[in-house]
């Protein structure tokens, strides 16, 4: 982590009037530097970030750079930002290239991005009217993770790019977004009690989308909070079991309840199972400094069909499709004991590789 007094002052060069997500570059920059806690002014002596306004990029490059004092980012010819330091300015980096360090993004430098859990060359790109829609869909996916489910991955992601532009446009914050989000959720629950399984899931679907909108949007224009990732993460972890408990209370309208025994054995399965995974994801976290998911390429693609909401929800829908949401839910408390036996095996194997003496580091550190 960089040390709060060595942070450099943020020197925007030049200018640029072309609106990025409402707002302009400058106005952009001065929320990324708020974000990182850097001072608003230096001596010329002191460190400093330039940035170049004709270009945006992916705020992964600031963080990254902020750790690099005397480094330049360049496009070819063009300097994008410079972390310079012992007074040098702007106009001087040519002249003082051979002690500063050079990354040229067309030589597609790789950053590992330990927020979103994934490995890549963000981007970089001159900013213009003619290119602003093209840098908003990079940035909107720029801000997706890495490792997720497969719902969040490939099905909604286009969806979720419309509504967060509609959003950004008519200056909703990304609370408002949760608030809505949080009240469908709510909603959901009540249809599920009462066996309207495909009005519910309807909500639950608008519900999962906005769950993607709102972390975008606040990425997009650089508006996270505290509360609001408390708000957004607390409805995210709380919820599930209730979906499935009301889920499985509303199939008696279908006719389809279960036996008290099967009901209470499934819901056993479903919320301990629930609890217990994310007790062994927080375990991981605590003793190997990273979400288990990241660890080996098997944990990332296991992610993508783990039984979280998402894919859960997916159960329920075939099964429902099928005439049988009993099954469904049946199904889903297989998965559930399935995916917290894989957990604990993962963690385990974790705990042995450390008593081996050999490091713990995630794949995409390593590729």
């Amino acid at each position: 982590m960089t040390d709060a007094k060595s942070l450099p002052a943020l020197t925007p060069i030049g200018e640029n009037s072309t609106l990025l997500w409402g707002m302009t570059n400058a106005e952009r920059l001065r929320r990324l530097a708020r974000a990182e806690g850097l001072p608003e002014s230096a001596a010329p002596s002191d460190a400093q970030l330039f940035v170049n306004l004709d270009y945006v990029f992916d705020p992964v490059w600031l963080r990254h750079i902020l750790t690099l004092p005397g480094t330049v980012v360049m496009d070819g010819s063009n300097v994008v930002m410079a972390h310079l330091t012992g007074g040098i300015r702007f106009e001087e980096i040519a002249q003082h290239r051979d002690t500063l360090t050079i990354i040229d993004y067309r030589d597609n430098p790789q950053i590992y991005n330990r927020q979103l859990r994934k490995l890549d060359c963000p981007f970089i790109q001159r900013l213009t009217p003619e290119t602003r829609r093209e840098i908003e869909r990079k940035s909107y996916f720029g801000a997706y993770k890495g490792v997720t489910d497969a719902l969040t991955k490939y099905l909604w992601p286009e969806l979720a790019l419309w509504l967060t532009r509609g959003a950004a446009s008519i200056g909703m914050t990304p609370n408002m977004v949760t608030a809505i989000g949080a009240a469908l959720c709510i909603y959901a629950t009540y249809l599920f009690a009462y066996g309207h399984y495909w009005t519910g899931m309807l909500a639950g679907f608008i519900f999962m989308v906005l769950d993607t909108v709102d972390g975008k949007l606040a990425r997009c224009t650089i508006t996270s909070s505290k509360w609001g990732n408390v708000a957004d993460h607390g409805v995210d972890l709380v919820h599930p079991p209730f979906w499935w408990y009301f889920w499985g209370v509303g199939l008696g309208t279908w006719g389809l309840a279960l036996s008290n025994q099967t009901f209470l054995l499934v819901m056993i399965a479903v919320v301990a199972g629930y609890v217990l995974q994310r007790v062994i994801e927080g375990l991981f976290i605590k003793d190997f400094g990273m979400d288990i998911h990241v660890w080996q390429k098997f944990d990332s693609d296991f992610r993508l069909v783990t039984a979280r909401r998402n894919p859960n929800f997916a159960i329920l829908f075939f099964a429902t499709l099928a005439g049988r949401p009993d099954i469904g839910l049946i199904a889903l408390a297989w998965w559930t004991v399935i995916s917290l036996v894989v957990h604990a095996v993962r963690l385990v194997q974790a705990y042995a590789v450390k008593r081996s003496g050999r490091p713990i580091v995630s794949w995409m550190e390593e590729a």
